[in-house]
């Protein structure tokens, strides 16, 4: 199947991840349906062309999926998904090297954290230790629930922790599971991504709470954690040793960071969700503070700005900003030699854009090799689907998964046209 494909090159944005205020619920509820008709990406490739690799194919590779959130890649080309909020799912022959069609084991992996029907509790992140080859460790984030919160709504909801696993993947199941982490006990959540460092630590993002908490050191919320592989804390942490500070932070001041991926020079970027625009990608550098929620460049989801200036002495501003926002989701850093054009490009998911459903798509940003940003083009805009996640395979090609009921795993790779 073939589509038409413009190639945008400008800003978008954005993903509604805290609550309307009664101002914006109110004129939510005065409006007509946003957005176009739930669309279902077919079973033949579609075709597409693009501003610097003319000509990409986009083929289903699984499908069935319930809301997926992060995809790995093991060494021999299989794949495992975590679902959000469910269980962790083994991809065979995702990237097709054993020959074959690949399939999804009916089956999820045993040992992982327990399904839960609470927003984004359960599991999120899933990553290989860099000797998973010889040791066979992956690590997961996930959120923990608490007691029930009184007078609560919806009622009945939990209280949540953010949390960090490790356990050693056996065939079919998670064996020696071990809770490395455990973050302060919160009447919110958000997703949380993790990343192995060129230094060996474990970088893990978490989302900010509503009030001022990612500004505050004795919370480990709306900050960039590092942790050793072991989840200890590193000695050189920059709030190791402060009264009053939770060592495992490294960088502060972040609102929901969806995106994690360290650039193949060592540089470790983050993306993070702006309210009502305002979507960043940072560079993410040892005690620094990154201005939420007291400096933004977006908007409160019923129009006013959020602050009247987006910068001030001390606060590091975004490598790559998006007005209006882009719903930031997954990233990846394209080192292959497939799509030779893609070559050191950065990958951005996308859940939607300006606050209308099912726009979502691939943000692709060209950088320098000072990381100085030169162009950008939007990818798969046509299919809309919400893109939660982007990888690189062992094949050199790229691979996303959709955010839908019925998500699947994509494969994107040259195609003449």
């Amino acid at each position: 199947m073939s589509l038409a494909f413009s190639a945008a090159r400008a800003a978008y944005v954005g993903l509604a991840v805290s609550g309307l205020t009664i101002g914006g619920a109110a004129l939510a509820q005065q409006q007509p349906e946003l957005g176009v008709a739930a669309v279902k990406i077919g079973a033949t490739p579609y075709t597409f062309d693009t501003a610097e690799q003319h000509g990409i194919r986009v083929s289903v590779v699984v499908r069935g999926l319930p809301h997926p959130f992060s995809l790995a890649f093991l060494p021999n080309g299989d794949a495992l998904v975590t679902e959000r909020s469910g269980g962790l799912r083994l991809v065979h022959n995702a990237a097709g090297g054993k020959g074959g069609a690949a399939t999804l084991d009916p089956k999820p992996i045993a040992g992982g954290p327990p399904p839960s029907s609470q927003r984004t509790s359960g599991l999120h992140e899933i990553a290989l230790h860099p000797q998973f080859a010889q040791n066979s460790l992956v690590y997961f984030s996930y959120n923990k629930l608490g007691e029930v919160i009184p007078d609560s709504n919806p009622p009945g909801r939990r209280q949540s922790a953010v949390a960090l696993g490790r356990a050693k993947l056996d065939g079919g199941a998670l064996r020696d599971v071990q809770e490395l982490f455990v973050g302060e006990w919160s009447a919110g959540s958000s997703g949380s991504r993790l990343a192995f460092g060129t230094d060996g630590f474990v970088y893990m993002t978490t989302g900010a709470p509503f009030d001022d908490g990612a500004q505050q050191l004795n919370s480990v919320y709306g900050k960039v954690l590092r942790l050793r592989d072991d989840g200890k804390v590193p000695a050189d942490n920059p709030f190791q040793g402060r009264a009053g500070a939770r060592p495992e932070v490294f960088s502060y001041g972040h609102r929901d960071q969806l995106g994690l991926v360290v650039h193949p020079n060592g540089t470790v970027l983050a993306a993070e969700h702006g309210p009502n625009g305002g979507d960043e990608v940072n560079v993410i550098l040892p005690g620094r503070n990154y201005g939420w929620p007291t400096w933004s460049y977006g908007r409160n989801y019923d129009g006013p700005r959020k602050s009247t200036l987006p910068i001030s002495d001390g606060i590091e501003q975004p490598l790559v900003l998006w007005l209006p926002s882009i719903a930031p989701t997954g990233m990846t850093v394209y080192t292959g030699d497939k799509i030779a054009a893609w070559r050191g490009n950065l990958f951005v998911g996308s859940a939607r854009i300006g606050e209308i459903p099912r726009t979502g798509g691939l943000e692709r940003v060209v950088l320098n090799d000072k990381l100085e940003e030169l162009r950008r083009e939007r990818l798969l805009g046509d299919l809309h689907q919400r893109i939660r996640d982007v990888r690189q395979g062992p094949d050199g090609l790229l691979y996303v998964i959709t955010d839908e009921d019925d998500g699947a795993l994509l494969r994107i790779e040259p195609a003449a046209l």
